[in-house]
């Protein structure tokens, strides 16, 4: 078992935006008609002997009173609703908010002593003011930041350490590259993997393309997610962001300041954004590093059978592909395409955009024509 701070992800479906706005609805319409209540119950209380008297004004002007009263109580209701971007489980919101509220009253009331003292005749409304509006202020808080925390004690959750609490940012080249779905199915990966609704956004222009490659690419990344969503074996999960939080960045950059952010890391295969992120210490796992380690070793001096397919960008060159698409270029076979060759490897070129074997053609034994075998 282990102690650890618990940072999930925001990501809201709209029933459950639903049923969030409506279970605030209900608390800001509990709220005013409790607040409504204890006030009216204040201003009609009669005198009791040894107990404080009214304020002559208040007992003078009780609607006034009570409406300025209810007034105050729910202007925090109404910054509440004006503050939209807030965002804790329910009973454990309630609970905390409650407690923390009323200890907050506790000790606000105790400051307020001096300047409101017990013989002022304002004491009361001030005590009954202060311990209506601190805890709505401390339960609304703690609801609309419910995913923020996970609560079993405030702030702090006890699990077992089974899983990297590290969530790692797809960008959309992994999304419309397909291979992610494969990786996730080996259940290599036991990390959140979170999906930026601006990345989402991004392959949904690609999938609206006029350009049939384009759309077709776009609209493979989009069943990508879906088969990504429906897997057993992942926690995949779209990320909503503020448009004012990564204002005048291109995707790439969002994809990094998101990752910086959530205290994550990337799945990519671009090679450009693998770069920029590793230059900001940022975890990178590259799909073409990790398909390249799971590649067969070739050394020099191996012999491998391959097609020639088209000629090379150097003349003589002859370009052929194994089965896991690694490129293999051939010297002096540029004439032979469309044939059958045995290639002897002289060399390999590895990097992060992948694997190019370069070669020379096996010719038959005593065959003085140079007839490749």
């Amino acid at each position: 078992m282990c102690l650890q701070i618990w940072r999930p992800v925001q990501s809201y479906s709209p029933i459950l935006k639903h049923k969030l706005k409506m279970l605030l609805i209900l608390l800001r319409v509990a709220y005013l008609l409790i607040s409504a209540g204890a006030i009216l119950a204040y201003i009609n209380t009669d005198d009791v002997v040894g107990e404080l008297p009214m304020p002559r004004i208040i007992e003078q002007n009780k609607g006034i009173a009570f409406i300025l009263l209810l007034l105050v109580s729910q202007s925090v209701t109404i910054v509440d609703v004006l503050i939209r971007k807030k965002r804790v489980d329910v009973i454990s919101a309630v609970y905390f908010g409650i407690l923390i509220g009323v200890l907050l009253a506790y000790l606000m009331i105790q400051a307020l002593t001096p300047v409101v003292p017990v013989t002022n005749p304002f004491h009361t409304a001030v005590v009954l003011l202060t311990l209506l509006i601190l805890p709505y202020l401390c339960v609304s808080l703690l609801l609309q930041t419910k995913d923020d925390f996970r609560f079993v004690i405030p702030y702090v959750e006890f699990q077992r350490d089974l899983k990297s609490g590290r969530p790692l940012v797809v960008d959309s080249s992994s999304l419309i590259d397909g291979r992610i779905a494969d990786v996730i199915e080996t259940q290599i990966i036991e990390s959140q993997l979170i999906v930026p609704d601006f990345v989402l956004a991004e392959v949904q222009d690609i999938a609206d393309s006029g350009d049939k490659n384009r759309r077709i690419r776009g609209r493979r990344g989009l069943e990508v997610l879906a088969k990504m969503q429906q897997s057993r074996h992942a926690d995949v999960r779209v990320h909503e962001t503020q448009r004012t939080d990564f204002k005048m960045m291109t995707v790439d950059q969002k994809v990094v300041a998101l990752a910086k952010q959530l205290r994550g890391g990337v799945i990519t295969n671009d090679f450009n954004l693998n770069k920029v992120a590793s230059v900001q210490g940022i975890p990178v796992i590259n799909l073409n590093d990790v398909s390249n380690a799971l590649k067969p070793r070739y050394i020099p001096g191996e012999r491998i059978p391959i097609k020639v397919i088209k000629e090379g960008e150097t003349p003589g060159q002859g370009v052929g592909y194994l089965d896991d698409g690694t490129m293999v270029v051939c010297e002096n076979a540029a004439n032979l395409v469309g044939k059958d060759i045995n290639v002897i490897v002289t060399s390999v070129l590895q990097s992060s955009a992948g694997r190019m074997i370069f070669g020379k053609m096996v010719y038959r034994a005593g065959n003085e024509s140079g007839t490749p075998e």
